[in-house]
């Protein structure tokens, strides 16, 4: 797939805290790192994965990977992105954190969100397994 993924916060913990799933996430996000698939992570995601990673190795690994994705980019939502954001939420119906996936998802132009919150099936951007890519 040549077309731009935004990965959710969901996709990088399932393969960091070895969940049931982190094998297929492992595999996508390899796809990524290489440069296979061209893919954006939102900064919001980024701190949230810090903030649950308690310990300071993986914290640092993550970072590395993060940085070192060639496929990868980061985007930084900013004041009037997340005052767009809150004014979004109402219409979509997601807390915030979702909604501001589907926000830069949007911005960006990406042709799906990589997630398993399901919360993304009812709106106008696919959700898409990560083995689906």
């Amino acid at each position: 797939m040549n077309q731009l993924l935004l990965i959710d916060t969901n996709i990088i913990l399932e393969l960091m805290l070895q969940q049931e799933k982190s094998n297929e996430c492992k595999k996508f996000l390899n796809s990524v790192a290489t440069g296979d698939i061209e893919a954006t992570i939102t900064h919001f995601s980024v701190h949230a994965i810090e903030a649950i990673l308690e310990n300071p190795e993986d914290t640092r690994n993550f970072l590395h990977n993060i940085h070192s994705s060639i496929g990868l980019s980061v985007y930084d939502t900013d004041i009037s992105d997340e005052i767009a954001i809150a004014l979004l939420m109402k219409e979509v119906k997601l807390d915030f954190d979702d909604t501001l996936q589907l926000y830069v998802a949007r911005k960006i132009g990406a042709v799906g969100i990589v997630s398993f919150d399901r919360d993304f099936d009812g709106v106008d951007i696919k959700r898409i397994n990560p083995d689906e890519v």
